[in-house]
């Protein structure tokens, strides 16, 4: 790998990795105005006609061709851009303060949560470095979510809502991630765009039916525009410029480096998060680099078996070349 490629690479990720940490802090101040429903619906609305702007432009009127995935293109669409974006602030929400510090310690468990959602639909057991570093990782968070205070399960009920919901929310970014690689014939930028067109088309009817129903209420334009700046962020940074950025870098990089990356998010929230005023924890403070170790040893684990791999293959014996002549003489 050539060295400009790796620092391009290392670019990119960081770009995307600090832009998502960023975003859960901004969006914290944005809610305070603006329901979850609405702020994510507009949001993704302006990103969706600027990647349309973006793909039409690189890749003409063909790409927009379904090519008969349309099923799998609204099912990723939804998870990512319906599922995740809206339970993952409507959770982050409910919970105030902390609810942004769990929404951004999830981002850094997708790694895991991808294991644990393989097993489950592959029924592929995971390696024991696997499932000790999704028990690390869970530890980290049960320390950061609960901020080390017994009193966090006597008021269980409170907290359960919006942790399920974060949580569902981020297994529908895992699901949108791992959808990709059956589109790996197509750009970055047309699998962002569709996926983002559809889902976003579904976040519309779903915000438009509550609405109707009177049980999501309608900002006011006031409302609106009093999160113009948020607004501009959201779309701009983590809704565009990380989206793009990411693909690109890993990409560039591969999945087992540039996922390292994701580290950078609860970082990045917690130096926010100071600015703003919170008192970070030393249980938040240990429970993240607990998180960011399971991460560091699952990934490096994964190199090793990728190298022992490596190994065994070309010290296997190459069969003869005349091997199948001869199978087909002793058949006849």
């Amino acid at each position: 790998m050539a060295k400009k490629q790796i620092i391009t690479g290392s670019i990119l990720c960081l770009i995307a990795s600090m832009s998502w940490g960023a975003m859960f802090p901004v969006a914290h101040i944005a809610l305070q105005n603006i329901n979850p429903f609405y702020f994510s619906l507009i949001r993704y609305s302006i990103v969706s006609l600027i990647l349309v702007i973006l793909l039409w432009v690189k890749e003409g009127r063909a790409a927009f061709r379904l090519e008969g995935r349309a099923k799998s293109l609204l099912f990723y669409g939804t998870m990512a851009f319906t599922v995740y974006n809206m339970l993952v602030f409507l959770g982050q929400h409910l919970m105030g303060d902390a609810g942004t510090v769990a929404a951004s310690i999830m981002e850094v468990l997708m790694p895991m949560i991808s294991i644990l959602v393989l097993w489950i639909t592959t029924r592929n057991k995971p390696q024991k470095f696997m499932v000790t570093s999704i028990v690390m990782a869970l530890i980290g968070a049960l320390l950061v979510i609960t901020n080390g205070k017994l009193s966090f399960f006597m008021m269980a009920g409170q907290h359960l809502l919006p942790l399920l919901l974060i949580f569902t929310g981020v297994v529908g970014w895992v699901l949108y991630s791992m959808g990709g690689d059956s589109f790996k014939d197509w750009s970055p930028l047309r699998y962002s765009t569709l996926t983002c067109v559809l889902g976003t088309g579904v976040s519309m009817i779903f915000v438009a039916s509550g609405s109707a129903l009177q049980l999501i209420a309608v900002p006011s334009w006031q409302d609106i525009l009093s999160v113009k700046y948020e607004m501009s962020f959201m779309v701009l940074l983590p809704g565009l410029v990380a989206l793009l950025s990411w693909n690109a870098g890993i990409k560039m990089l591969s999945p087992l480096n540039g996922i390292l990356f994701i580290n950078f998010v609860p970082i990045t929230t917690f130096i926010l998060m100071a600015l703003q005023g919170y008192d970070i924890s030393m249980y938040e403070i240990s429970g993240t680099l607990i998180i960011i170790f399971a991460l560091i040893r699952n990934n490096a684990y994964e190199r090793k078996a990728s190298a022992n791999a490596k190994i065994t293959t070309k010290r296997r014996i190459p069969l003869p070349t005349n091997l199948e002549n001869y199978q087909e003489k002793s058949v006849h």
